[in-house]
């Protein structure tokens, strides 16, 4: 097995240690969890909780404080008696997660630490269907590298990176088997970026964005922890992320949730899967920027891509002026996107949609028609409970989601940052 091979089978989960070292790793795991969802706790709080013996967490816990993973928070008073318990919180501000995201037309960056501290966060602009997947991956290894190095400054150290990417994923392996917005197939892009990212050896993870946005969305978004949760991108292609009592939704081969296929007008316009009609056809970006603006239409060969948010406000000041044909155009993409809407809410039952990306820039124009037409299209009382809400992530939901990938993996095997050589540097 070669060291890019190593990272990547490393990133989709690599055997798990047995004996002791199993139950350690689980026991710290319960505790790093239960922190992550809870804001602090004390020793005795986290034993009820998890149901490990207060012995046991507090031996772990005095290793977790030593690697600075865990932190003290102050004094909590219990009972009538005010009996003192220390509190600790998640810490682990040397210990960075990385998540990227390639479209269309830009590359996004979130780097954190591991309790969710913002490091960078930024978006590229950039044609990465007319640069190939060549030039692309090597643009997105010199983005890596720059937003390492703004970590590293901020006093984290990468443990991993997550990429979202518009595509069918076979995750375990990190292979992009098929992108149609980007012409990509077949594209083992975790290897790949590896070996791009040269003295930057960490484990590299690739997902649908759909899918690592609606993780996001259900962490910490508009409606976290709403157990049926569909989330949708509003890119130039649309994709879908499908939560089922809190879990993801992947399906037989992992590709659950390519709503933007949807075949809705069997007559409509050509779509990039080599189809027609498909439901992003209607409701992508490129969709909007065609009725809206059709001079700056994608399809132009002479058109400059700019930066997908600076056409969004361009749309968003037209329809404030009242400019009739961006009202136009906005009114029609809502209707079919409350139409391929009452498609889900029929399928999955969900208790709200997140939109993201431009649907959420546009959302006071554009969401009161997608509304309209779900309350019509859907059957019984489920449009009555189910609303779109936008998304308050903007373009940034995919890369926040790839970040957040990173640090569940950490948490799920704290033995890849218990080692005592990634232990902080004392002042």
């Amino acid at each position: 097995m070669t060291q890019e091979q190593h990272l990547v089978h490393s990133a989709g989960g690599a055997a798990p240690p047995t004996g002791p070292a199993a139950l350690r790793r689980t026991n710290l795991s319960l505790i790093l969890r239960h922190l992550r969802d809870h804001a602090s706790g004390s020793r005795a709080d986290i034993a009820e909780a998890t149901g490990l013996h207060r012995a046991t967490v507090s031996n772990l816990m005095t290793e977790l404080l030593e690697r600075q993973l865990v932190r003290e928070v102050g004094i909590e008073h219990v009972g009538a008696v005010g009996r003192p318990r220390r509190a600790v919180a998640l810490h682990g501000a040397h210990v960075g997660a990385l998540g990227l995201e390639i479209n269309v037309d830009y590359i996004a960056v979130h780097g954190s630490d591991l309790s969710g501290r913002v490091l960078v966060e930024r978006r590229v602009t950039f044609d990465t269907v007319g640069s190939g997947p060549d030039r692309s991956l090597r643009r997105l290894a010199l983005v890596a590298r720059e937003a390492e190095e703004a970590m590293r400054r901020a006093g984290a150290t990468p443990a991993g990176i997550g990429v979202a990417v518009p595509a069918l994923v076979d995750a375990a392996h990190g292979i992009v088997t098929f992108a149609p917005n980007l012409d990509w197939h077949d594209l083992p892009l975790a290897a790949r970026l590896s070996s791009a990212l040269g003295p930057m050896r960490v484990p590299v993870t690739v997902d649908n964005d759909a899918n690592l946005a609606a993780m996001a969305e259900y962490t910490s978004g508009v409606a976290a922890g709403t157990p049926h949760l569909v989330y949708l991108t509003g890119e130039v292609g649309v994709g879908g992320g499908v939560i089922i009592d809190g879990k993801l939704l992947r399906g037989a081969d992992g590709s659950a949730g390519e709503v933007g296929h949807l075949p809705v007008d069997p007559a409509g316009d050509p779509c990039g899967c080599g189809r027609h009609g498909c439901w992003e056809t209607k409701v992508g970006l490129a969709a909007l920027v065609r009725m809206a603006m059709p001079e700056q239409a994608y399809e132009l060969a002479d058109v400059m891509v700019p930066d997908p948010e600076e056409r969004v406000m361009e749309i968003a000041r037209g329809l404030a002026a009242g400019d009739r044909r961006m009202l136009d155009a906005v009114a029609q993409v809502g209707k079919w996107l409350g139409l391929g809407g009452s498609i889900i809410v029929n399928l999955f039952n969900p208790g709200a949609i997140v939109v993201g990306g431009y649907f959420a820039a546009l959302a006071e124009w554009l969401l009161p028609h997608a509304q309209a037409e779900l309350k019509r299209l859907v059957v019984g009382s489920s449009a009555a409970q189910c609303r779109f809400i936008a998304s308050g992530f903007g373009f940034g939901a995919p890369s926040r989601g790839a970040a957040n990938i990173i640090v569940n993996q950490l948490i799920d095997d704290p033995l890849t940052i218990m080692d005592p050589t990634l232990r902080p540097a004392v002042p």
